[in-house]
């Protein structure tokens, strides 16, 4: 796949394209099938396939107190964009200036401009543009003008549920795991580095990892059964997210515990797949109480592990060939 950042996107790069263009955070499924219509389209044109994209979240920019937390890191959903085979990301930097840029000069000076769009295709209710001025019936007029045209798909879901980032979203933040994960196509993943901790875990006889993570929509408190990706294995672990309400003093913390693991960890990038959660945070009333819960997560871990879909574990942290 090819990546155009910067300044890149505002060159010309392509003749003639294939288009589509949102925020995609998740890559879920609805996005999934929105960008294989558009390699359908630009396989039967003859033309690349491009996604047009927007980091920071425009929210983040335009209204940070009502942005929401991101369901990936950028790094993440660049990875499954590329990974549904589209031939180009274009990722437009989004500033306060470029949020005041019209609809109109938007699709003739950049989408047409320099990307080529000979057919766009977008979802249902896309707006774009200064204020969201941009729609359908902009793009159906450009149309016209600007020689490209223009597909309107319909909500794509399954049964009475749209697929959307706000459904997903809300499912982790509820900790529904298997709900989310039917949103996604996938667990929910989150990343990041084995950071040193308080060690309780280790005082415990269940040594844990520490993670520090660049994700913002980190599920809610409570023990969670996990697949985990470490240097390219998969391996099962139960984690627990919370402040340790039993051992006082600390702050929140993602911890996971390795079933069947030895070795050490620290400064490792690792990759926790959230399965399902087994129970909410509790404050135990000694370490004996505490152990034996632990015991308990951990048989009940294996159970559900042993039925977790392998289809759905997509660490993220696997190489993809991006940019050339």
């Amino acid at each position: 796949m090819r990546l155009l950042t910067g300044s890149d996107v505002f060159k010309h790069n392509f003749d003639n394209s294939v288009i589509t263009i949102g925020n995609f955070d998740g890559v879920h499924r609805g996005h999934a099938e929105l960008f294989r219509q558009v390699k359908v389209a630009s396989a039967q044109r003859g033309l690349p396939s491009v996604v047009v994209t927007f980091d920071p979240h425009p929210l983040a920019v335009l209204a940070p107190d009502a942005a929401p937390p991101l369901i990936t890191t950028f790094a993440q959903k660049k990875l499954l964009i590329a990974e549904t085979g589209v031939d180009c990301l274009a990722v437009i930097e989004f500033t306060p200036e470029f949020s005041r840029m019209p609809a109109e000069a938007f699709v003739r000076d950049i989408l047409v401009g320099f990307l080529g769009m000979n057919h766009i295709i977008i979802g249902h209710d896309y707006a774009f543009g200064k204020d969201r001025q941009g729609n359908q019936a902009t793009l159906e007029r450009l149309g016209s003008a600007c020689g490209f045209t223009l597909e309107d798909i319909s909500p794509i879901g399954e049964g009475e549920v749209v697929f959307s980032s706000s459904l997903a979203r809300r499912l982790i933040n509820s900790g529904d795991m298997p709900a989310a994960s039917g949103i996604l196509g996938r667990y929910h993943v989150i990343s990041g580095t084995v950071v040193h901790g308080r060690e309780i875990g280790l005082t415990l006889g269940f040594p844990t990892a520490n993670i520090s993570t660049r994700n913002e929509l980190v599920p809610p408190d409570g023990v969670y059964a996990v697949m985990v990706s470490v240097d390219g294995r998969i391996l099962k672990g139960a984690c627990n997210i919370g402040n340790n309400p039993t051992f006082e003093g600390g702050g929140r913390t993602i911890e996971v515990f390795l079933l069947d693991f030895s070795g050490k960890l620290y400064d490792r990038e690792i990759a926790i797949c959230f399965v399902q959660r087994l129970r909410g945070e509790a404050k135990f009333p000694d370490a004996a109480a505490l152990i034996k819960a632990i015991q308990q997560d951990v048989a009940t871990t294996r159970t559900v592990l042993d039925s977790a879909d392998s289809s759905l574990i997509k660490p993220l942290l696997s190489p993809v060939r991006i940019g050339e």
